[in-house]
């Protein structure tokens, strides 16, 4: 899961199909803030830089960062802040920063000076919830020059084929997740499995995040805790490379009475 993460901004304005149920408008709104205030984390933007009281950096060596998780790298609205973060990334070459966007057409344009064929340490993920922004998005990714390059469908609100992507060879990865939180748009077993086999046809990782709320197999609906669906991802099998599925049961959430501690669904109405 995400052990690391550094949203040196916060917010962010909606900006196509996939962001319709967007997760963080539906936390921030739990809070009473508006999705849509975009602000610098002062306290929080030099985190890869910050260290403890023995001089150590607070994020280890060797680690995944995932950045501005809770908003876009490439949003407009942040355009005077993101030097100084390519800085800190290039300050910290012995970590690696996970950056994605809807925003295709801003990135070309707001890579630093210096970029040249890509940083070594940054991993560019494009979003892709449907064909049509895949097929939008995607063949901008191809061309641009980061040394990984990899797709993210979520939420995947229909079918999606990748083929003629992944089979450039320029993909490293692709992940797959469900709606979650106020979502109820549906994940098909057949869309991941789909995916799956265009991965496994050449040679690509495949992560099926979660399901979503709601996950149809089979013609029959099941409706998943959000603390729940992860877990349900990986039973599916559908992960390249195949892992073992014997996953360990930490305690059971009291609201709804599934397997796994859940931090607020519909369904156990925890965060009603």
């Amino acid at each position: 899961m995400l052990e690391n993460i550094w949203n040196p901004w916060h917010g962010c304005i909606k900006y196509s199909e996939g962001c319709e149920h967007c997760y963080m408008y539906f936390l921030d709104a739990e809070r009473n803030k508006n999705g849509r205030d975009i602000y610098k984390v002062k306290t929080n933007f030099n985190l890869p830089l910050k260290k403890t009281r023995d001089g150590n950096y607070k994020i280890k060596s060797g680690s995944l960062v995932y950045v501005c998780m809770t908003s876009d790298f490439f949003l407009e609205e942040a355009d005077e802040w993101r030097k100084d973060v390519w800085n800190i990334i290039k300050k910290r070459p012995d970590l690696t920063f996970w950056l994605q966007t809807k925003r295709a057409e801003r990135v070309e344009k707001c890579l630093p000076e210096d970029w040249n064929d890509g940083y070594d340490n940054v991993i560019m993920c494009f979003t892709a919830e449907n064909q049509k922004r895949a097929d939008e998005r995607i063949p901008i990714l191809l061309k641009l020059p980061f040394k990984t390059k990899n797709i993210m469908c979520a939420p995947m609100i229909e079918k999606i084929t990748l083929e003629k992507y992944l089979q450039t060879g320029q993909i490293s990865k692709v992940l797959i997740d469900g709606e979650n939180y106020d979502g109820d748009r549906p994940l098909y077993y057949e869309w991941v499995k789909q995916i799956y086999d265009e991965c496994l046809k050449y040679n690509v990782l495949l992560d099926f995040v979660g399901t979503g709320n709601y996950f149809i197999k089979d013609n029959k609906t099941y409706n998943i805790c959000k603390a729940y669906q992860h877990v349900m991802a990986l039973k599916s099998g559908l992960q390249l490379p195949n892992i073992d599925t014997n996953i360990p049961v930490q305690q059971k959430c009291k609201f709804c009475k599934r397997r796994n501690t859940c931090n607020g669904c519909r369904n156990c109405g925890k965060c009603s």
